[in-house]
């Protein structure tokens, strides 16, 4: 698990292989993520967009933009939290991901970027 604090806001992610869906024979491996979100500042916030970075062993880099996570573009007061599970393909059994989330602060109308802190996609076998 990794977690970064930036702008006032907690990203917090954990990473989970996904054995049955991959198939190492076809270089595909599926791999999931859980990401929360905390709003720690004083102003309430809306996520508006992401931007990642994705790269494997084998120096494939896909970088992926889009509006909100998972369908949303969910609000956050103070102190509140969200949390979403999506899941991302590579072709090999190493790789990594980092990005940013664009949000919205409400109060001021103004956005600002979050830091999602880069993590690790490995097979568990990769650890031994």
């Amino acid at each position: 698990m990794v977690q970064q604090i930036s702008e006032g806001v907690s990203v917090t992610v954990e990473t989970f292989y996904q054995e049955a869906q991959s198939n190492p024979l076809r270089c595909d491996y599926l791999f999931a993520y859980r990401i929360t979100i905390e709003n720690l500042s004083s102003f309430s916030l809306q996520l508006l967009s992401r931007h990642w970075m994705i790269l494997d062993s084998s120096g494939t880099l896909i970088e992926v933009e889009g509006e909100g996570v998972v369908g949303q573009q969910p609000i956050l007061e103070p102190g509140a939290s969200y949390q979403y599970v999506s899941s991302v393909n590579i072709n090999s059994d190493i790789g990594k991901m980092s990005g940013e989330y664009t949000m919205m602060n409400l109060t001021e109308e103004k956005t600002f970027q979050v830091i999602i802190p880069e993590f690790q996609l490995i097979v568990p076998f990769k650890l031994n």
